[in-house]
């Protein structure tokens, strides 16, 4: 062999390791260090563009059953990056790095469209749920569907019927078509990419639970980069009053850095298309955050919910809802 044969060899030899040294890294790394990795070769650069691409056209990382990709029209922002998680989690200061944008026809196994989803974050051992077996509904005399000092409340992981329960509803992660589409004004929202019928379930709000004065103490720092346009914040308190109506009980969940797409869902002042619902689950210690579709909704159109009615601060975010009752700003208040 001679001395050309020879050195296009190890430059073949070199090239192919260098493709798969960084196929297995470039997944890992942020918007800017993968921008400037991009720039440093030509291989680089056309890898980097290939992960750039798969990370647009799907935010859940193939979690979830349908694709749900970035759609832009407005500025070179290809996604909009965030660690992806379909429940909720614990909150902690450190966050493992995801690989988000491998190629399937080469890393399949790295693929896994939610077949280890569980919803439930704390169980109740020796719980004792509903025992049907054929699935519930009012006729098989389930106590799940009649167990409403709660408010709403599904079969869980104290109940003996299976996962295709039609009281679980919820537990299956996102079943409808969505895609996440950048306006001028409000930036990224949630957009339904199918006709969605009324109360469809749409997605939980999955993210960090946090204690109140961590909550608190986050907001805090929200509100800061918010207010310099350095941060779109995804902190969601919601209340609610127990039956004695002498307790209120509140959870705190934060999908800033790790969560699902409901992170991107905008405020509407009058309400949205969307029902939040604190749903509970027979053996499960914590109640969900989720979302259902209040009315029937059209292929394109935005999904939205309202944050809440009050504002203290009299020089909050704007309001662009864009509905007959906008307030011009968005709901705030003491977190």
């Amino acid at each position: 062999m001679n001395n050309n044969k020879r050195e296009k060899t190890t430059n073949n030899q070199n090239d192919s390791a260098l493709i798969q040294c960084a196929e297995l890294i470039l997944p890992y790394l942020q918007p800017a260090d993968l921008a400037s990795t991009s720039s440093t070769c030509k291989t680089l650069n056309k890898i980097s563009n290939s992960i750039t691409l798969r990370r647009s056209s799907d935010a859940s990382r193939s979690l979830e059953k349908f694709p749900i990709p970035f759609i832009n029209s407005i500025d070179n922002q290809s996604y909009s990056y965030f660690i992806y998680n379909r429940n909720q989690i614990l909150s902690t200061a450190v966050h493992p790095r995801q690989p988000w944008g491998y190629d399937p026809d080469t890393r399949p196994y790295l693929i896994n469209p939610g077949r280890c989803y569980d919803p439930f974050l704390f169980r109740v051992d020796g719980a004792k749920g509903c025992r049907c077996e054929r699935g519930c509904d009012r006729s098989s005399g389930c106590p799940c569907l009649d167990n409403v000092e709660f408010g709403a409340w599904e079969c869980g992981p104290g109940c003996q019927c299976g996962p295709d329960c039609g009281n679980r509803v919820s537990q299956s992660g996102i079943l409808v078509k969505l895609k996440i589409v950048k306006d001028r004004r409000t930036g990224w929202g949630l957009y339904a990419g199918e006709f969605i019928p009324k109360g469809q379930f749409i997605c939980e709000y999955a993210g960090e639970l946090l204690v109140t004065k961590e909550a608190q103490s986050r907001q805090q720092i929200y509100d800061q980069l918010a207010s310099s346009g350095q941060l779109s914040p995804a902190l969601l308190v919601v209340k609610e009053h127990l039956p004695s109506r002498d307790v209120c009980m509140r959870i705190n969940v934060d999908a800033t850095r790790v969560g699902n797409v409901a992170r991107f869902i905008n405020h509407s002042c009058d309400g949205g298309n969307l029902d939040t619902i604190i749903l509970r689950s027979s053996g499960s210690v914590l109640p969900r955050i989720c979302f259902f579709s209040s009315r029937d909704i059209k292929n394109n159109e935005e999904l939205k919910f309202s944050y809440g009615d009050i504002r203290l601060k009299k020089q909050g975010l704007p309001c662009f809802c864009g509905s007959s009752c906008c307030f011009g700003v968005l709901p705030s208040e003491n977190t």
